[in-house]
Parts: structure tokens; C-alpha cells; sequence
């Protein structure tokens, strides 16, 4: 951790080093965006995740920067800085998401919200491809069924993304590209829906995204295991129903396709 660059697996005070440093102006933004929302309020209110927001105050958090969507070898140092996440989240902090900052597009201004989805599960179906570690036995591979959860290294996480699409609902907002926080499943347990500290913390973040976004909460904010609620869909929230993929676009294959030793291609990769 704390290797030199900005695309390894940095904690937030390196991180914040880097970027007083000189890092590259997208980096910079996304710094300063991200921390900036998470620490500050909208229509006099903070904002909603107060986990995030005291684990930003706390130094918490850990960070890498991934310099293209698109490219191989850049998305090849992202699974590789998720997989060191893996080894030391734990010993890190009670609370510790890892945020991923990623290089806009050279046509970022011309890009539809369709293509903002399309990105995100390029990034996560390479990750899947990938993957060193076999799906775990104990979660679904298909997206339909209300236990499926995205999974690499062995792990389920529940990644959130904020995009530069969002007009309105400012919570999911990222003016400089795509934006993931990965956060391990296990980090909930004790807070899930069935859970009188879950309900808490979920009617808490509720409240506060209607009065902070000045929308009502999205219609697929849901609960992980809740019939009728779907995880994958709050990935990356829809603004327009109409460029949402219409089903789940990530292919699961249960077993290794990683070569040991070895990077295979990853499925749709430029």
C-alpha cells in the first residue's frame, strides 16, 4: 500500500499528499469533489450516508485512481489494487470502502447516460473475468435472485457509483467521470433491513436523501435479500428509465477464468 503513483492502493492522507503534490488535474477534481460533497451540506442538510461522511472526517478510507475505462492495462492495476484492498481492509478501520477515481473519457461531454452504464459494467465484467478467485458457493449468480451481490476476489461487495448524469439528484453526482466506492458486504452485517440498528440507519439515510437531493429517494433503493429489491440496479441509480440496461449486464461464470500467471483479454475490452 502507499506504492508511488496514484494507481496504486493509497490511504486517504497519501491520497491527499499526492493530490497537494501536482497530481493530474482529473484526479484533483475528483479529490476535491468527493470529499467536498461527502464533508459539506445541500439544501442545509449533509449528506446522506453519515458512514461515509464521519469515515472521510476519520482519514478512513482508501483510495486508487484508474487512468481509463476502457483500457486493459489500467483496469488491470484496478483489480490488482482491489485485491490488495482485500488483504488489508480489515486491519485498516472498522470502516473502510475503497473509492475509485476514474480518467473522463476524451469524449466525456458528448456521453449519454447509457453510455455511463455501459462503462460501469465493462469495469466490473472485466473485474469478473479477471478474477483469481472462484464466485462464492453461498451467493447467486444470477442477478434476479434478491441475494445476488457483485463478487471478486472471493468477496461479495456492493459497489455505489456517482456519474456526471445525474441532474437532480446530486448524492449520485460526480462532475469529473465515473466514480465507484467499493464496499465489502461483510461491513453491513448487523445493519441489514431485518435489523432494528439496520432499520434505523436505513429510515436516518432516507430522510436525508430527500431533503439533501430536493427528490424522493429512488424507486430501486432497496434492501440486499428483500424480495422485489434488486441489488445490482443501484449500482448506478437510473436518472432516465429508457437508457437503463433493460436486464442485468454482467455475465457470471462460477469458476477461475483468470490463468494463473497470466492476464487473459477481458470480454468487450478496446
Amino acid at each position: 500500500m502507499n506504492e508511488a503513483g496514484l494507481t496504486s492502493l493509497l490511504d486517504q492522507e497519501t491520497m491527499a499528499d499526492r493530490v497537494a503534490a501536482g497530481a493530474p488535474d482529473w484526479v484533483v477534481r475528483h479529490f476535491e469533489t468527493f470529499t467536498g460533497a461527502l464533508t459539506g451540506e445541500r439544501n442545509g442538510t449533509p449528506f446522506p450516508c453519515h458512514f461515509g461522511t464521519n469515515a472521510v472526517q476519520r482519514g478512513d478510507l482508501l483510495y486508487t485512481a484508474v487512468p481509463s475505462l476502457t483500457d486493459p492495462d489500467a483496469l488491470f492495476g484496478l483489480r490488482d489494487a482491489l485485491l490488495e484492498y482485500l488483504d488489508v481492509y480489515e486491519d485498516h478501520a472498522d470502516l473502510a470502502p475503497l473509492v475509485v477515481f476514474f480518467a473522463p473519457p476524451d469524449d466525456v461531454a458528448s456521453l449519454t447516460e447509457a453510455d455511463w452504464h455501459e462503462a460501469m459494467w465493462h469495469v466490473l465484467q472485466f473485474l469478473h473475468v479477471n478474477d483469481p478467485e472462484p464466485w462464492p458457493d453461498d451467493i447467486p449468480t444470477d442477478p434476479d435472485d434478491p441475494y445476488f451481490e457483485f463478487c471478486f476476489g472471493g468477496e461479495p461487495l456492493f459497489p455505489t457509483c456517482r456519474a456526471p448524469f445525474y441532474e437532480e439528484r446530486k448524492s449520485r453526482y460526480c462532475p469529473v467521470s465515473l466514480e465507484t466506492t467499493f464496499q465489502p458486504r461483510s461491513v453491513f452485517d448487523g445493519l441489514t433491513h431485518d435489523t432494528e440498528a439496520g432499520q434505523h440507519a436505513r429510515d436516518a439515510i432516507q430522510d436525508r436523501l430527500g431533503d439533501y437531493d430536493g427528490v424522493c429517494p429512488h424507486a430501486d433503493l432497496g434492501d440486499w435479500g428483500v424480495d422485489g429489491d434488486r441489488e445490482w440496479r443501484q449500482y448506478l441509480f437510473s436518472a432516465d428509465e429508457s437508457q437503463f440496461p433493460d436486464e442485468c449486464p454482467l455475465t457470471v461464470t462460477p469458476e477461475v477464468t483468470a490463468l494463473d500467471g497470466d492476464e487473459p483479454p477481458a470480454a468487450g475490452a478496446d
